[in-house]
């Protein structure tokens, strides 16, 4: 908790992600499927947004996969291409869980490991109401950055595709490859 608060206060008083911190950001997002438009949440999640739209900058979204996607949960990409080449990232950033946001259908969340604060680039979109990934008492959760304003029936449609084996994944990868062909914001 001290290392997330220290980094917060450094990022507030830098101006790291604070930019536009009262007006939210928006990507869109362009798949083989269809696209979709994203309201980051600034205010809320500064560290993760900037993490965020910085990858989306340097074009490390563009050819990656869905490469997880289980139906009634969750859609997560943006670290694999279709070949399962995992792309380099960052060093993680900060868990941002307990900024408010929930895990509700349609919101974006940033996927971690174990370590509370190891998100970097992957990230996941809630295909059903998933409370159970915010932060409890005892534990940290899985910071919600932002939500669908546009396209839902596109993630819809991504959230149903069959899966199976695929790479180095046993279960849950789509069968045809659901690609992210690129991400832009907008100004």
């Amino acid at each position: 908790m001290r290392r997330y608060c220290l980094a917060l206060l450094f990022a507030l008083c830098c101006g790291i992600g604070a930019a536009n911190a009262e007006s939210p950001s928006l990507v869109r997002v362009y798949t083989n499927a269809g696209s979709f438009l994203v309201e980051l949440d600034n205010a809320r999640a500064p560290l993760t947004v900037a993490n965020f739209l910085e990858y989306v900058r340097a074009g490390h979204y563009n050819g990656t996969i869905f490469h997880r996607v289980i139906s009634g949960f969750v859609a997560q990409g943006g670290g694999y291409d279709e070949k399962f080449q995992e792309r380099p990232t960052r060093a993680g950033i900060p868990n941002e869980s307990g900024n408010g946001l929930s895990n509700r259908r349609g919101t974006i969340g940033i996927a971690r490991t174990g370590d509370p604060h190891s998100a970097n680039a992957q990230f996941y979109i809630n295909l059903a109401d998933n409370a159970a990934l915010d932060p409890q008492p005892s534990r940290w959760g899985y910071a919600v950055f932002g939500k669908i304003i546009e396209g839902m029936s596109v993630v819809d449609e991504i959230g149903v595709v069959a899966t199976g084996a695929g790479g180095p994944f046993d279960k849950d990868v789509p069968m045809k490859p659901v690609v992210i062909e690129k991400i832009e914001e907008l100004k």
